[in-house]
C-alpha cells in the first residue's frame, strides 16, 4: 500500500487549497520572507544529500551530460507549456485572483515548485524505498515540507499549486510499481550518488525561490536517469583502473 505517497500527494492537494483560501489572512510580509526560508531549507537539504556522494566523477558528468540533453530537447520548454496548461486548467475550475507576480515571475517561480515536488531525490528515492521495503517514513517527512511550501506558494500562484499533485502521485507510482525491478540492481554507491544528484537539484532550487539566478532546474532533470548507469561504470570499470 503506498501510504507515504499518497499521503505526501494529498498534502500537496490540500495545501495548495488551503494557501487559496488563506492568502487573504497572510501578509505579503509573511509570504515573502517565508519563501527565502524554504529557499534556504531547500540549499540545506541539497547539502545533507550531495555529501552523500561516493563518485564525484560519475555525478559531476552526469549533472552535466544531463543537463546538456535537457537544454537539447528543450525540457524546460516542454515543462514550462505544461505548467501554463495546468496553469489554465486551474483557472477554469476556480477562479483566481489576480497574482502579484509578473506573468514571467509567475511561470519561472511555478516550475521551481514542480520540479521540488514531483522531481526531487527524495521524492523519487523516498517512493522506490516505500515499494521495495515498506518504508514509508521517507515520504512523510517529504509531506510535512511540502504542505507547508503548497499553502505559502498558492498564496501567490493560485490553485494550479493543487495540480501539480496528480503529475507527481503518477510519477511516485509508478516508480512504487517498479521499485521491485530497480532496487535490487542498486548498490549502496549508486543510492548515495542518485541522492548526491537530487541534492544539487535543491540548492539549484533555491537560488531560483530567491530569486538570485535562474539555474534551469528543469533541464536538469535528465541528470536523475544517468547518474545510477555511470555510477555503477565508474564503480565497476573505471575506478579500478585508476586506482
Amino acid at each position: 500500500m503506498p501510504i507515504g505517497i499518497i499521503i505526501n500527494a494529498l498534502c500537496i492537494f490540500v495545501g495548495g487549497f488551503i494557501g487559496l483560501f488563506a492568502r487573504n489572512f497572510i501578509s505579503e510580509r509573511i509570504i515573502t520572507n517565508l519563501n527565502m526560508i524554504f529557499g534556504l531549507c531547500s540549499m540545506g537539504m541539497g547539502i545533507t544529500s550531495i555529501v552523500l556522494m561516493e563518485n564525484m566523477p560519475a555525478v559531476i558528468f552526469a549533472l552535466i551530460l544531463g543537463t546538456g540533453i535537457g537544454l537539447a530537447i528543450h525540457l524546460g520548454d516542454k515543462i514550462r507549456a505544461g505548467a501554463l496548461m495546468m496553469e489554465r486548467a486551474s483557472s477554469k475550475i476556480i477562479k483566481n485572483t489576480p497574482s502579484p507576480l509578473s506573468q514571467p515571475d509567475f511561470t519561472e517561480t511555478l516550475i521551481t515548485i514542480i520540479v521540488i515536488f514531483v522531481a526531487s531525490g527524495t521524492g523519487i528515492y523516498g517512493s522506490i524505498v516505500s515499494g521495495m521495503t515498506g518504508d514509508h517514513s521517507i515520504m512523510i517527512a517529504k509531506s510535512i515540507l511540502d504542505l507547508f511550501t503548497a499553502i505559502i506558494f498558492s498564496c501567490t500562484l493560485g490553485s494550479v499549486v493543487s495540480l501539480i499533485a496528480i503529475p507527481q502521485f503518477i510519477l511516485f507510482m509508478t516508480l512504487f510499481l517498479l521499485a521491485g525491478v530497480i532496487y535490487p540492481l542498486t548498490t549502496s554507491a549508486m543510492i548515495n550518488d542518485f541522492k548526491a544528484v537530487g541534492g544539487f537539484f535543491m540548492p539549484a532550487a533555491g537560488f531560483r525561490m530567491n530569486k538570485v539566478t535562474n539555474f534551469p532546474t528543469a533541464d536538469m532533470i535528465p541528470a536523475m536517469i544517468l547518474i545510477m548507469p555511470f555510477s555503477w561504470i565508474w564503480s565497476s570499470f573505471i575506478l579500478p583502473l585508476v586506482s
